[in-house]
């Protein structure tokens, strides 16, 4: 894995909450919570849509990946503790 692939995993955490761009089926841009970390991606839960994209997140069944590139973090998850 190259650095700065490195330092872009390292910037995203399970439990950061993103807002994430329209992709997909969904129109509008929505919210989601991070449940996996991949190389160049995350799996995120979907918290918060537009209404009218509904039906598609049900179909998604509340998640989706997104790339790293095209989110920005609104809210740190807590860090561990050890």
């Amino acid at each position: 894995m190259a650095k700065t692939d490195e330092e872009q995993a390292a910037k995203y955490h399970v439990g950061d909450v993103l807002l994430a761009p329209a992709y997909g089926n969904l129109e509008k841009p929505f919210t989601g919570k991070v449940e996996k970390v991949y190389d160049n991606a995350l799996l995120v839960e979907i918290i918060e849509n537009d209404p009218a994209d509904q039906p598609a997140v049900n179909e998604m069944n509340h998640r989706g990946v997104v790339r790293m590139a095209d989110v920005e973090v609104i809210q740190e998850a807590p860090a561990e503790k050890e």
